[in-house]
């Protein structure tokens, strides 16, 4: 188990990295406190996170990371939406920034870890680092953390992955955190009115027409306001009217269309995934393991085949709204991440 050492941790604002502050001075580390801004509004999380570091009595940087947050998280974000996916951007977020961009502040600063206020857990067996669950299954985070890049597991530390965020809440106002009861963001950081179709419009310039609503024969039953703003699975504010409930099965961004149909529509027997990264030793054979497509679904038994170039997944049993942008992650039964990657099709 490691013990001590100098650790950045990347403090947003939030009552769990400030935990994570308090936790690794108990365990001896050194701390080093870093906030990233990303965009302009948002200086109460700024003051907020240096507050926190100065009761912790330790350094505290502000890095201006507002422009490759737009290159890397925002701009991918909205040219998926353009292409019908639904990208997932704290998987970019994590991938570019966390796990990138800070990995190498640290070791800029002589820090030896990165530390952050994720809940999950980096597990050391035989010498090597493995991604697993947090302790706290409903607050698990492994799903958003499969791009850190494996050579780099052993420089990244998360201090909450053993604890509920009750817990950590406990921690923070035994320390005086102000933001001890500061309540969870719910929605995309810079989407926060959860708008995403009003966002595109304003950050594109673009005004997205109108379409065809058809159902699974073709006929048309309705009209959209934009496919970019409707997401695969979505029932509510489709604008459709019927006896029976109806869901986006898929969108046509070629010819702006929009597909609804019946729950059963939905559903997929399996997904090619591409820009994976494997967090174990990579197969070159078949094998089984759990998967997620949704960051909230429960693990399904899949079959995995490692192609070139991407990874293709046989559900065991077909799943429901498996959707292009999302990311696909495999576990063990163990709940470590073997890998994951974005889905790029589905199939029937």
């Amino acid at each position: 188990m490691r013990q001590g050492g100098r650790a950045l941790v990347a403090m947003s604002g939030g009552v769990d990295s400030s935990a994570a502050v308090y936790i690794l001075k108990e365990q001896g580390y050194e701390c080093v406190g870093v906030t990233m801004k990303l965009f302009s509004s948002q200086p109460g999380d700024i003051e907020d996170a240096r507050e926190a570091a100065r009761r912790m009595g330790i350094p505290h940087h502000v890095l201006d990371c507002s422009e490759q947050f737009r290159r890397e998280v925002v701009q991918p974000f909205a040219d998926a939406y353009e292409r019908g996916e639904t990208p997932n951007p704290c998987v970019l977020c994590n991938r570019a920034l966390k796990f990138g961009l800070l990995l190498d502040k640290a070791e800029e600063l002589g820090c030896d870890y990165l530390a952050t206020g994720h809940y999950a857990r980096i597990a050391e067996e035989g010498g090597a680092f493995r991604l697993a669950k947090a302790a706290d299954l409903s607050r698990d985070q492994s799903y958003v953390l499969y791009p850190i890049p494996r050579e780099r597991l052993g420089r990244v530390l998360f201090p909450l992955g053993g604890l509920s965020k009750d817990q950590a809440r406990e921690i923070a106002a035994r320390a005086g955190f102000p933001n001890a009861r500061k309540r969870d963001s719910q929605d995309i950081c810079f989407i926060p009115d959860g708008d995403y179709l009003s966002f595109l419009e304003r950050y594109t310039g673009k005004t997205y027409p109108e379409g065809d609503i058809v159902d699974m024969s073709g006929r048309v039953v309705g009209r959209h306001r934009g496919a970019a703003g409707l997401t695969i699975g979505q029932r509510r504010g489709v604008g459709v009217s019927s006896d029976r409930r109806i869901y986006v099965c898929a969108k046509c961004m070629a010819d702006n269309t929009v597909t609804v149909g019946p729950e059963e529509a939905l559903y997929s027997r399996g997904c090619a995934v591409r820009g994976w990264n494997w967090l174990v030793d990579a197969p070159s054979a078949p094998f089984g393991a759990l998967a997620k497509t949704r960051y909230r679904q429960r693990e399904q038994p899949v079959t995995v085949r490692p192609e070139s170039g991407e990874v293709r997944l046989e559900f065991g049993q077909p799943q429901r709204a498996v959707t292009p942008g999302q990311s696909a992650v495999l576990y063990d039964e163990r709940g470590t991440v073997l890998g994951g990657g974005i889905i790029a099709s589905v199939w029937e």
